[in-house]
């Protein structure tokens, strides 16, 4: 059943030729749903709303999920440097870090490519192939011999790196890949059922694939990141599955009630205004009170965010399988919810 306030957003995402998902709740109760647009443009496939896409950099959620409930159960520690899991001294990263540093994106390390600088991370596989970078060790290459750009828990700047080395000490800690861990200690007790880690070479059922119109032809995203997902990002959910995920959170499934609290408040100030936690991202008023919290994700052929407006009680997904195609949508949601 639609909300009457959400009723005409379908004619709005025909107008915008929207490809994608949108799913959005108040608590159980589903006030607008919608899917369009092509799943894949090669063979005419439609999206549909149990389509898995691309997550970008809500994967972040999951790795930092995952990194808590390990802390929780003592296997490893927020501030304990993370040079007791990963040897790091053959590299140019502070010895200092902490997972605490790398969560809340204050480890003044240098990002594999600096996107808050206008770098390009697609630019990293110009000169090497894409199919070599299969697990958080092979990103190494991008990021490990560069200075630092701060000192450790001085300043904010968002860092895809810190991720990376997140899911390197998931990997040492519990000696099995990162995605296992996270499919194992996330996906499942979440009963996120239509989520995992989906190589694009792959013929998987479901999975969305990425494109972008450029120069008047759409190119497909394939050579544009690593062929599966990584501690940063490229895990593949169904729009669902990720209202699965904030449920798990909130209602105490996948951490205890400390790490939950810590989850679901904001940590530190980024200079842009925005506050960064545990993973998500929050808007705070002047009066310090929270609009809302939300996680992102923009890559070629990627875009969409999973928020939750705080005073409405509502949840909002959009996913799409273009780069640009999720952000005139969620801005069109989110002028209907202005204080």
């Amino acid at each position: 059943m639609t909300d009457p306030a959400l009723a005409d957003l379908a004619a709005v995402l025909d107008e915008q030729d929207f490809t994608g998902v949108v799913l959005i709740r108040r608590g159980p109760t589903v006030l607008f749903e919608a899917a369009s647009g092509l799943a894949s443009r090669r063979w005419g496939v439609a999206n549909t709303l149990d389509t898995r896409f691309d997550t970008a950099s809500i994967t972040k959620l999951f790795t930092s999920a995952a990194v808590l409930r390990l802390a929780e159960r003592g296997e490893l520690d927020l501030e304990i440097p993370l040079q007791h899991w990963v040897d790091l001294s053959a590299t140019a990263i502070d010895p200092r870090i902490t997972l605490l540093h790398v969560l809340t994106h204050t480890s003044g390390m240098a990002d594999d490519a600096d996107e808050e600088a206008g770098e390009d991370y697609e630019a990293l596989f110009r000169d090497i192939p894409n199919y070599s970078v299969m697990t958080p060790r092979d990103q190494l290459r991008f990021f490990a011999h560069k200075p630092p750009l701060a000192e450790p828990g001085t300043v904010c700047r968002y860092c895809n790196a810190g991720y990376v080395l997140a899911g390197l000490v998931l990997e040492s800690v519990t000696g099995r890949s990162f995605r296992d861990v996270v499919f194992d200690e996330v996906f499942t007790p979440a009963g996120m059922v239509d989520s995992g880690w989906y190589d694009r070479r792959d013929d998987a059922p479901r999975v969305a694939e990425g494109w972008d119109l450029r120069d008047g032809r759409w190119v497909q995203n394939i050579y544009a990141f690593p062929p599966i997902g990584e501690p940063a990002g490229g895990a593949h959910v169904t729009a669902g599955d990720l209202l699965r995920f904030l449920d798990a959170v909130r209602g105490g499934v996948l951490l205890g009630e400390e790490l939950t609290e810590d989850f679901l408040t904001p940590q530190v100030e980024h200079p842009d205004g925005e506050w960064y936690g545990l993973g998500l991202e929050f808007e705070v008023r002047d009066d310090d009170t929270v609009r809302s919290y939300y996680k992102e994700g923009e890559n070629p052929g990627v875009s969409g965010i999973v928020r939750h407006y705080v005073d409405e009680a509502v949840d909002v997904v959009v996913l799409s399988n273009t780069q640009e195609g999720a952000w005139p949508v969620i801005q069109e949601i989110d002028a209907r919810f202005a204080d």
